[in-house]
């Protein structure tokens, strides 16, 4: 399997992660980048803390990921998580996922991201200016 699953305490950087993807082999290449919003229903968000458990979140993603190549014709499939404090416009998750053709990669992308946030035990506080609050991963 063509896997690259990681947990960073530092920024994610999006260039890495498309020149890892990147294949003469791929026709379509789907990324999904997370970033922090500066609302969340109407109130002004500050900051997000994320927390994981870093050994069994890896496994799951990893579970993920073999669900993706299980079920769609992809080539290669990253996951990269970040753990700590992020501000306004930081980026917490990057997906992406190569294959043949497009359709493959979008449906594979989108259920790692979906799949993610249920089971993966990365949890996320969001602070506000009047407080703050532990939220499940899910949407």
């Amino acid at each position: 399997m063509n896997t690259q699953i990681e947990i960073h305490t530092e920024p994610l950087n999006i260039q890495s992660c498309i020149d890892w993807i990147m294949s003469p082999h791929s026709g379509g290449i789907d990324v999904f980048i997370g970033t922090v919003r500066d609302m969340t229903k109407g109130k002004t968000v500050v900051r997000l803390e994320f927390e994981a458990y870093n050994q069994m979140a890896i496994k799951e993603m990893e579970k993920i990921s073999q669900q993706a190549f299980d079920n769609w014709p992809v080539q290669k499939v990253l996951i990269h998580h970040r753990t700590g404090v992020l501000a306004v416009g930081e980026i917490p998750v990057i997906i992406a996922v190569s294959a043949a053709h497009r359709a493959a990669a979008f449906e594979a992308c989108r259920y790692i991201i979906d799949t993610l946030k249920e089971t993966v035990p990365i949890w996320k506080k969001e602070v506000f200016e009047d407080g703050e609050v532990w939220v499940a991963a899910h949407p």
